[in-house]
C-alpha cells in the first residue's frame, strides 16, 4: 500500500477502505508519511468528500493512535462541550465551572486557534503559569480532584489529530466537514466521556457559513458520536457577529471572568447557561431542560462557579490572583479607536472580518508557528442593532505593533456596515438536535 495509491484513490472521489485509512493515519504519525502527502490527501478530502463508514473509521483510527483517558471509577457523569469554533467564542472559560460546581465532571480538551478563530487554549495560556500540556494521568488526577479540566491534545492523547490539526490550519483545509467531525469526535471519545453537548457555529463568523452546511455538520457529529455509544446533544448558534464584546485572548480571559461575577455581556452570558443546562441534562444532574438551567443560574449568580474557576486555573499552574487583579494579565501597550464617521445603527459587525483583524494584531496564527501576543485584541462596543453617534468608537483596537494595527485595520474597516435602522440580530440560538 503506497500514500500516493490512496492520495489519488480520493482525488478520483472513490471511498477509502478502514484499512487504507488506518495506513494513512498510522504513517503520518509516525512520521513515515510527509506533510506535503498529507496536505495532499486532505485536499482531494476537501473536494471529495467521506462517506459515513469513512468518517467514522477515520475517528476510530485517530482514537487509537493514542491513549485514551479512563475515567471509569468515577460515579458520577463525565460530560465535555465542544464548538466547532468562532469570533470571540468563550464560552468553554464561563460553562466549565458551572458544570463542575453542579458535580458534573468535564475532562475538555480544547484546541489552538485555526483561521480567523480564537483557540481556547491560546485564551487561557495567558493567564500566567497555567498548564495546558499535561500527563494523561495528571489530566485523570484533576478531574477527579478539582471536577474539570482545561487541556490540549498532549503527545499521548489523539496525536493523529494533534498534527492534522495544526496541518489543516495552513493549507486552506479546515472547512471540510468529515474532516471536522473525524478532529472533534476523536478527542472526545479520547476523553473518555459519557456524553457531549456541541456548539455548531453557523454565520460569517463560522466555518459553516449556512445553516443547512451547519445542520449537515451537526446531524453527522451526532451520527458518530451515537454510533460510538455517547449520548449527544448538537444546538445551532449564531455566528455573524463576534459573541461577547472581546476578541483576543487576555482579552477574552478577562470577560469570562466578568461574566462568572455577574457582569458580562448578555449574550455570552446567555449562550454559556443555555450550553451548561443541556450538559447538566445529559449529565443525568437536572430532571429537564427548566430544572437545569435554574441550577446553572444559581451557580452563577452563588459565586461557586467563579470560586471553581479560580480552583481549576491553581490546579493547573496558573495565578489566581488573576481572577481578582487583571493587571496580571498581558496588558498592550498601545489603544486605537475606531470611530464612526457617521451617524447611524450598525447592520453588520462582520465577525470574520474582526477575527482576522485580530489575528493580524498577533492574537492569531498566520502560518503553523507564528508566535502569539496574548495581550492584543479588539474591544467591539457597538452591535447590530446599536445606535453610534459620528465620531463615537465602534471598537477599540488594543496593539503592540503599529505595522500590524495598519493591517488589522483594513478590515476592522470593512467589517463595519451602518444604516439608519437596522432590523432585530439573528437568534442566538437557532435549533437543537
Amino acid at each position: 500500500m503506497r500514500a500516493v495509491d490512496l492520495i489519488r484513490k480520493k482525488r478520483e472521489g472513490q471511498a477509502l477502505t478502514p484499512a487504507e485509512i488506518a495506513f494513512l493515519i498510522r504513517g503520518y504519525t509516525r512520521g513515515e508519511i510527509p506533510d506535503y502527502q498529507m496536505a495532499a490527501f486532505l485536499m482531494a478530502t476537501v473536494w471529495r468528500g467521506m462517506t459515513p463508514e469513512e468518517t467514522l473509521a477515520l475517528t476510530e483510527e485517530m482514537v487509537r493512535s493514542g491513549r485514551t483517558l479512563d475515567l471509569s471509577h468515577l460515579p458520577e457523569a463525565k460530560v465535555d462541550k465542544h464548538s466547532t469554533g468562532g469570533v470571540g467564542d468563550k464560552t468553554s472559560l464561563v460553562l466549565t465551572p458551572i458544570v463542575a460546581a453542579a458535580g458534573v465532571r468535564v475532562p475538555m480538551i480544547s484546541g489552538r486557534g485555526l483561521a480567523h478563530t480564537g483557540g481556547t487554549l491560546d485564551k487561557l495560556e495567558s493567564i500566567p503559569g497555567f498548564r495546558v500540556q499535561l500527563p494523561l494521568e495528571t489530566i485523570r488526577q484533576l478531574v477527579e480532584r478539582v471536577g474539570a479540566v482545561l487541556v490540549g491534545q498532549s503527545e499521548e492523547i489523539v496525536p493523529a489529530d494533534r498534527k492534522l490539526y495544526a496541518l489543516r490550519d495552513v493549507t486552506a483545509t479546515v472547512e471540510c466537514i468529515p474532516l471536522i467531525v473525524a478532529s472533534i469526535m476523536s478527542k472526545k471519545i479520547a476523553e473518555g466521556i459519557d456524553a457531549l453537548v456541541l456548539d455548531v457555529k453557523v454565520g460569517k463568523g463560522a466555518f459553516m457559513k449556512t445553516e443547512a452546511e451547519a445542520r449537515d455538520l451537526a446531524e453527522r457529529l451526532v451520527d458518530v458520536g451515537r454510533r460510538l455509544g455517547k449520548r449527544v446533544r448538537a444546538l445551532l448558534t449564531d455566528m455573524n457577529q463576534p459573541l461577547g464584546r472581546a476578541i483576543g485572548n487576555a482579552l477574552e480571559v478577562i470577560e469570562s471572568l466578568e461574566t462568572l461575577k455577574g457582569q458580562g455581556p448578555e449574550d455570552l452570558r446567555a449562550l454559556s447557561l443555555e450550553l451548561a443546562a443541556h450538559m447538566l441534562v445529559v449529565g443525568d444532574r437536572a430532571a429537564d431542560l427548566d430544572d437545569a438551567r435554574r441550577t446553572a443560574e444559581r451557580l452563577l449568580h452563588s459565586g461557586a462557579a467563579l470560586e471553581k474557576f479560580r480552583q481549576i486555573i491553581e490546579a493547573q499552574g496558573g495565578d489566581p490572583r488573576v481572577v481578582d487583579d487583571y493587571a496580571r494579565l498581558p496588558q498592550a501597550q498601545f489603544r486605537w479607536d475606531y470611530v464612526a464617521e457617521t451617524e447611524g445603527v450598525v447592520i453588520e459587525a462582520h465577525a470574520e472580518r474582526l477575527g482576522l483583524a485580530t489575528m493580524l494584531l498577533g492574537a492569531g496564527r498566520e502560518t503553523l508557528h507564528s508566535p502569539l501576543d496574548h495581550a492584543v485584541g479588539l474591544i467591539v462596543h457597538k452591535k447590530v442593532g446599536e445606535r453610534v453617534a459620528r465620531g463615537e468608537a465602534l471598537c477599540t483596537l488594543l496593539y503592540n505593533d503599529p505595522e500590524r494595527l495598519r493591517r488589522a485595520l483594513e478590515h476592522v474597516r470593512a467589517a463595519f456596515v451602518l444604516d439608519d435602522s437596522a432590523p432585530p440580530p439573528d437568534p442566538l440560538i437557532k435549533a437543537v438536535l
